[in-house]
């Protein structure tokens, strides 16, 4: 039984009136070699993020607002939270702890709100990745599972190896899987956002390495495979290396993160990384030069592993030359044959007011948002020659 049926059915509806017409979603995404396609056809996807579409008290009419205004730019997909963890209810969550016990809220500001969520993104021909749980403490996250059932304070990296916690996070995954199984609007589920072995707190049991990361990727990945075998699952991870011979952080494997391990499972059907590289202290020689080689070098990944590969974040602020530096990372991405793009992140100006701006935002009357359509352009036709 899908408990949830009858609130996307009531919120597409509800769309259909307030919105444009309502498209279907038919079929399922796939990965092909180091593609895409949907219904034999090749997929492109160029899109945005959007963490806060199920998260900030939206109508059905501003989240339809929201997903119209990335589709104007060419987009096809867009990848937002499916967590949000929290002890006392407040707004819109998805798992309410009591001590050690979770409960699931699957009401009209829960799960029935993420229903609506599907409803919007469906009427404006986007697809959603959909992120199960965040290495950092906004939403609640990994910490969530630690404090909650180990400890407050214990370390971090807990979260990959305590049996209890991996159970819970295995119930809270099951609950999401089970109840859109059947929805194509889904594009892939993602297991977390930028998991590391240290998260927003310095607690660290010391044993953590890639190793550690890699099997739990290999056990989640493989659950979420058993029970769904529509939808595709991916990471969520930033992309780090574990190349023994750097110095760079980047790209030494410190970080608890090998790129080319995790891609190598076969429960894991495409690769992410992201890329800020003021935010990383990596600037040298330049972040447009920095960025250019990090995409390089996992599009050399994507084609070793002869999986798709997405660029599925990335930033500069506006006063760090941000025209020049995404014209080039989107010429990059476009040229190398990266498979596709992501920005962080959607910013849209609403009833209510405008969305979150952390800094990185591109509202529609940002020249970045106007120079979109035609990389989203020039991806597509790329991908249709193949």
């Amino acid at each position: 039984m899908n408990p949830g049926a009858t609130f996307v059915s009531l919120a597409l509806a509800a769309l259909s009136l307030a919105g444009p017409t309502a498209r279907q979603s038919t079929g399922f995404v796939k990965a092909e070699g180091q593609g895409f396609t949907l219904n034999g056809r090749p997929y492109t996807v160029f899109g945005s993020n959007s963490y806060w579409v199920g998260l900030r008290g939206l109508t059905a009419d501003e989240m339809n607002v929201a997903f119209k205004d990335i589709a104007a730019t060419g987009g096809t997909t867009v990848r937002t939270w499916g967590f949000n963890e929290v002890t006392t209810p407040f707004g819109e969550y998805y798992q309410l702890w009591n001590g050690s016990t979770p409960t699931i809220n699957y009401g009209t500001t829960g799960l029935g709100n993420f229903d609506n969520v599907i409803a919007a993104a469906k009427a404006n021909g986007i697809r959603l990745i959909v992120a199960f749980t965040n290495n950092w403490s906004d939403f609640g996250g990994m910490d969530t599972y630690v404090n909650q059932i180990v400890g407050k304070g214990q370390p971090h990296d807990y979260f990959y190896t305590n049996p209890q916690i991996m159970a819970a996070y295995k119930d809270y995954v099951k609950v999401w899987v089970e109840k859109y199984i059947d929805e194509p609007t889904i594009f892939a589920w993602e297991l977390a956002n930028e998991p590391r072995c240290t998260g927003s707190t310095p607690a660290s049991s010391g044993t953590c390495t890639t190793t550690t990361i890699t099997n739990w990727v290999k056990t989640m990945s493989a659950y979420i495979k058993s029970l769904d075998s529509n939808h595709l699952v991916t990471l969520g991870d930033e992309g780090w290396f574990n190349w023994s011979h750097s110095m760079d952080s980047s790209y030494n494997g410190s970080q608890g993160i090998d790129f080319n391990a995790n891609l190598a499972i076969d429960t894991i059907d495409f690769g992410t990384f992201h890329l800020y590289p003021s935010l990383w202290s990596e600037e040298t020689p330049n972040a447009i030069v920095w960025g250019h080689d990090w995409v390089e070098n996992h599009r050399r990944s994507q084609a070793i592993y002869n999986k798709p590969v997405l660029l599925e974040e990335f930033g500069v602020y506006i006063s760090q030359n941000q025209i020049a530096t995404y014209n080039d990372w989107y010429c990059t991405v476009v040229d190398s044959g990266l498979t596709g793009v992501l920005i962080w992140q959607a910013g849209s100006n609403l009833t209510s007011g405008p969305t979150p701006d952390d800094g990185f935002t591109i509202f529609p009357n940002n020249p970045v948002y106007r120079m979109e359509p035609a990389y989203s352009a020039k991806l597509k036709a790329r991908n249709e020659k193949f």
